[in-house]
């Protein structure tokens, strides 16, 4: 089982799982959305995997999850405990911080104020279903660094098609909000997480451990 710790923020305790790399040249911290958690599987997928590739991975379950709450607070509120936790944290190696959909959100809003050099949204909620002019994109473009979105190719929340053609983009086919797969699908499910998975380790090595601060 990989080390478990929990830190305390203005909301109750968050619980951090940690996969260290043995090498690390760079650390992502990612969160999960606002109806799930991390055993969301690209979350999943990406801490298993990706500390191989010396990329050390840390998932932030949020306090309202510990407490068994379905719903999530306001977005300030998410800010608050997911800055307390990034606080708590000691890095040694480039930042990327992250998340899935409203976890995709928070990491946009707070990426700056933690020194991040990237921000992974996965799933990014562009806006509400069926209304899209109730944009968020300002907020993703608000953290004026790297950013890489991973999107559904069916994703309600937001097609890739939708999204600025100078951001980083990856598409996953045929998914939706949740990056699942229909079964009719010209991908497997397991291919559908591949993508997700070589598409963070190809922009991670391009963008950040590429890129070290000057």
């Amino acid at each position: 089982m990989p080390p478990e710790r929990l830190v305390p923020t203005p909301q109750g305790d968050a619980r951090l799982v940690v996969r260290r790399a043995k090498r690390p040249v760079a650390t992502l911290v990612l969160t999960h959305g606002a109806g799930g958690g991390i055993d969301a599987p690209d979350l999943v997928r990406l801490a298993r995997t990706l500390p191989q590739q010396e990329i050390s991975v840390t998932l932030v379950e949020m306090p309202w999850r510990l407490q068994g709450k379905r719903v999530a607070p306001r977005p300030e509120l998410i800010d608050q405990s997911f800055l307390a936790v990034m606080n708590a944290m000691r890095m040694r190696t480039p930042l990327i911080v992250g998340g899935r959909s409203a976890g995709a959100r928070s990491a946009c809003r707070i990426a700056r104020s933690v020194g991040a050099k990237g921000v992974l949204a996965l799933s990014f909620p562009l806006h509400p279903p069926g209304r899209p002019e109730s944009s968020r994109l300002t907020e993703l473009l608000g953290a004026r660094m790297p950013t890489l979105v991973v999107q559904g190719e069916n994703d309600p929340f937001g097609t890739p098609a939708e999204f600025p053609s100078h951001l980083d983009l990856a598409v996953v086919p045929a998914a939706d909000h949740s990056l699942r797969v229909p079964k009719s699908a010209p991908i497997s499910q397991e291919d559908a997480l591949a993508v997700v998975l070589e598409a963070t380790l190809e922009w991670i090595v391009r963008e950040i451990v590429g890129n070290p601060p000057g």
